[in-house]
């Protein structure tokens, strides 16, 4: 295969989520796995929780695709989707100004840009619907059993509710969740969730294909906010969370609810896209 000099991308973040963004709709094949592994290192790499992929889609706008730094690809990524909107804004790349649909491998997004400023805006997303919810899920770990619980928000999550959350051990015990042999083959996301509130939690993630704690984690925040709201029985018919994650910086998690059922759910936050430039040089492709 031949190699590309330069492979041009542009640094986005999103509530300290930071990724590297491909725009690959022309030009040559790239082995996206390759390329992950090699430009996430932080030392000797751009340095990215992850990279973002845009090629041609039929049925959206374009299609997104998300690769971990350790070359795994996701089915989906919250924060990930919400850079790519103020992406599509900013270059122009969406049809309908502050609005876009686009494809990725959990479904159709819809996404709205709000109150942009040159390369910074408030982004919602409109997620897929939660399904494999399972409460109070006993698991052994570490020689504790723990009562965790469980849930799909494009990508597998397992929450545990903690009290003291900074002083939680979030690398040991989110890495034996994670490899778990309850979650085999795939995998879980973990995260480490503290109530606040009435209507505000905090939040840690060990996030899979990382595999380590991340700043943010924008489908963890959903699957925490939806979590928190079923356990605590919350009788509002539509459910706003405000989520504090581990940047500091807070997320939205708003839904519809009836009973069991969770629907039409949005994650909103500000994104940044950081600076543009050319990775030079190795066999990328």
């Amino acid at each position: 295969m031949k190699s590309e000099r330069a492979v041009e991308f542009y640094k986005v973040q999103a509530s300290g989520n930071d990724f590297i963004l491909i725009d690959r709709r022309k030009g040559p094949k790239l082995n996206y796995k390759k390329f992950a592994v090699k430009s996430c290192q932080r030392k000797i790499g751009i340095g990215a929780d992850g990279v973002l992929v845009i090629e041609p889609s039929k049925r959206g706008e374009f299609k997104m695709r998300i690769f971990n730094a350790d070359g795994s690809e996701a089915q989906m990524c919250g924060n990930g989707a919400r850079c790519v909107a103020l992406w599509a804004e900013v270059t122009k790349s969406c049809k309908k100004k502050g609005e876009l649909n686009f494809d990725t491998v959990a479904g159709l997004l819809k996404a709205k840009v709000k109150s942009a400023s040159q390369n910074s805006a408030s982004v919602a997303l409109k997620m897929t619907d939660p399904w494999r919810v399972k409460l109070d899920m006993p698991l052994k770990v570490l020689g504790r059993t723990f009562k965790l619980n469980y849930i799909n928000t494009g990508v597998p999550h397992t929450i545990m509710f903690v009290e003291g959350l900074d002083k939680i051990d979030v690398a040991g015990i989110g890495s034996a969740i994670r490899f778990h042999s309850k979650f085999r083959p795939a995998g879980t996301n973990v995260n480490f969730v503290e109530i606040r509130g009435a209507n505000s939690i905090g939040l840690r993630t060990y996030e899979r294909g990382v595999e380590a704690e991340t700043l943010a984690c924008g489908t963890g925040a959903v699957a925490s906010a939806i979590i928190t709201s079923l356990k605590l029985d919350t009788p509002k018919l539509h459910n706003k969370l405000k989520v504090l994650t581990k940047s500091k910086e807070d997320l939205e998690v708003y839904f519809m609810r009836h009973k069991d059922k969770v629907s039409d759910v949005w994650l909103q936050g500000r994104a940044d896209l950081v600076y543009q430039g050319k990775l030079n040089g190795g066999k990328l492709c």
